[in-house]
C-alpha cells in the first residue's frame, strides 16, 4: 500500500486521507489572526467614537483650532491704516486668500479708490510702488477690477478689488498713480466695458474702434456669429 491510508467511514466505505499540508495550515492560522486583529481594532474604534460622542454631544471628536495665516498681521495693519487715513467706509471686505499664497485681500470702496491708491503707494509702511497686474472680472451681478500690488522691499503681494455696477460700470482711473495701469485699464474697458474715469486716453486697445460690445462680458452676443 502507498503512503495513502484507508479509513473506514460510518457507512463502512473506505476513503483516502492525505497527509496534512503544514504550509496551508500556517496560512490559515495567519489569516485567522489577521481577521481577529481587524475585528478588535474596529471594536476599539467604535468604543472611542462613542466616548467622544458622549463627551461633546455632537458625535465628533474635537479638532484643534486653525492656525492663523502668517500674513494676518499684515492684513490687520493694512485695514487699520486705510480706516485711519481714509475712513471707516474705505474697506468693504478683507480676508486672507490662502489658496493664493496667503495673499492679503481687500475689497475697496469704489468712491474712495483713487485716494486709497495714493495712500498705498506713498505710505511709509505699505510702499506699494509696483502694480504687477490689473484685470477685470464679470460676476454677472457686478463687474470687478482686480489689482495686484507689490511691496518690493518685502516681496509681499497685496490684492485689491473694486466693484462696480454692470449697467453703469465706472471706476476711478489709477493710471496717474501707477503708470502700468494705463494699458491694463484700456484692456478692461475694451473687453469688459469698465470705464475708468480720469484716464488720459480711454480707447480700445485690442479691438477696432467700431466693434460692438465687450467680448468678455458673460451676456455678450456677437453681431456676426462667424467672427
Amino acid at each position: 500500500m502507498s503512503e495513502e491510508t484507508k479509513k473506514p467511514t460510518e457507512a463502512g466505505d473506505q476513503q483516502t486521507l492525505k497527509p496534512a499540508d503544514p504550509d496551508r495550515a500556517a496560512r490559515d492560522a495567519a489569516r485567522a489572526e489577521r481577521l481577529a486583529a481587524r475585528a478588535a481594532a474596529k471594536a476599539a474604534a467604535g468604543g472611542a467614537g462613542g466616548a467622544a460622542a458622549g463627551a461633546d454631544g455632537a458625535g465628533a471628536a474635537e479638532t484643534p483650532p486653525k492656525e492663523p495665516s502668517p500674513n494676518q498681521p499684515k492684513l490687520d495693519r493694512l485695514v487699520a491704516i486705510l480706516k485711519e487715513q481714509i475712513g471707516e467706509d474705505a474697506v468693504v471686505e478683507a480676508w486672507i486668500n490662502e489658496m493664493d499664497r496667503h495673499t492679503p485681500t481687500v475689497v475697496a470702496d469704489k468712491n474712495r479708490w483713487h485716494d486709497i491708491a495714493l495712500l498705498l503707494r506713498d505710505h511709509p509702511e505699505l510702499k506699494l510702488h509696483y502694480l504687477r497686474n490689473l484685470s477685470g472680472v464679470d460676476y454677472e451681478t457686478h463687474l470687478e477690477a482686480v489689482y495686484h500690488l507689490v511691496n518690493l522691499q518685502e516681496t509681499l503681494t497685496y490684492c485689491f478689488k473694486v466693484r462696480t455696477d454692470r449697467e453703469q460700470a465706472e471706476i476711478p482711473s489709477v493710471a496717474d498713480v501707477w503708470s502700468g495701469a494705463n494699458w491694463n485699464e484700456r484692456e478692461a474697458y475694451d473687453l469688459l466695458g469698465i470705464r475708468f474715469t480720469g484716464h488720459p486716453n480711454l480707447v480700445r486697445i485690442m479691438l477696432p474702434d467700431d466693434w460692438v460690445g465687450h467680448p468678455l462680458r458673460k451676456d455678450y452676443v456677437p453681431v456676426d456669429p462667424e467672427v
